[in-house]
């Protein structure tokens, strides 16, 4: 929980008590590789807070094709977000890549939280905008840049994700070839 603690107070201080608190609102699970947290059509209850491991969110398509939208690692927030936020069904998957922890909370805690601390509500706006600006960007790399710079943005962003994700994954989200992967990775 002290991970949390840290997370947190990178953006408001909190005191003692209202850690209390706030923890009250978090549950801890263990996660095995390859065990999924959300699988599509689940109703998906929680927002995960990642103490360990690396975690792939990602969707299928109708032909069977792998999209992977994020990798999440220490320190990171995942889920089905338009599931989550909006209490529908997942039309997304997420993955445990390596054996880790998680925090997780329902909507409803959060909401709850959100609503009696203003500290905790200016965190979790923080943290929204900065994944929306992410999510922006990612987007705005994949339209318009070449496999070459998406690798090199993605190296120059993530170079502990570089070291710990299979190549395979790395290419998906990269949307190269496994073999392109390769000759940019070479160089």
């Amino acid at each position: 929980m002290e991970r949390l603690r840290k997370h947190i107070e990178q953006v408001t201080a909190i005191s003692d008590e209202e850690f209390e608190y706030i923890k009250s609102f978090f549950s801890l699970k263990r996660v095995r590789k390859n065990q999924y947290l959300i699988n599509e059509g689940d109703e998906v209850k929680y927002e995960f807070f990642v103490l360990s491991g690396i975690y792939k969110v990602f969707f299928v398509d109708e032909q069977g094709k792998e999209f992977i939208l994020q990798f999440a690692q220490e320190n990171w927030w995942m889920s089905d977000y338009c599931a989550f936020f909006k209490q529908k069904n997942a039309t997304m998957y997420v993955e445990c890549m390596e054996d880790g922890e998680v925090l997780f909370c329902s909507l409803q805690a959060r909401e709850k939280l959100s609503a009696e601390l203003h500290k905790i509500e200016h965190f979790f706006r923080i943290k929204l905008t900065n994944g929306y600006v992410a999510l922006q960007e990612r987007i705005k790399l994949l339209l318009s840049s070449t496999p070459q710079q998406r690798y090199e943005a993605f190296s120059k962003l993530y170079p502990d994700l570089i070291q710990r994700v299979p190549k395979k994954f790395i290419a998906e989200y990269l949307g190269v070839s496994r073999e392109t992967l390769s000759r940019l990775y070479s160089k």
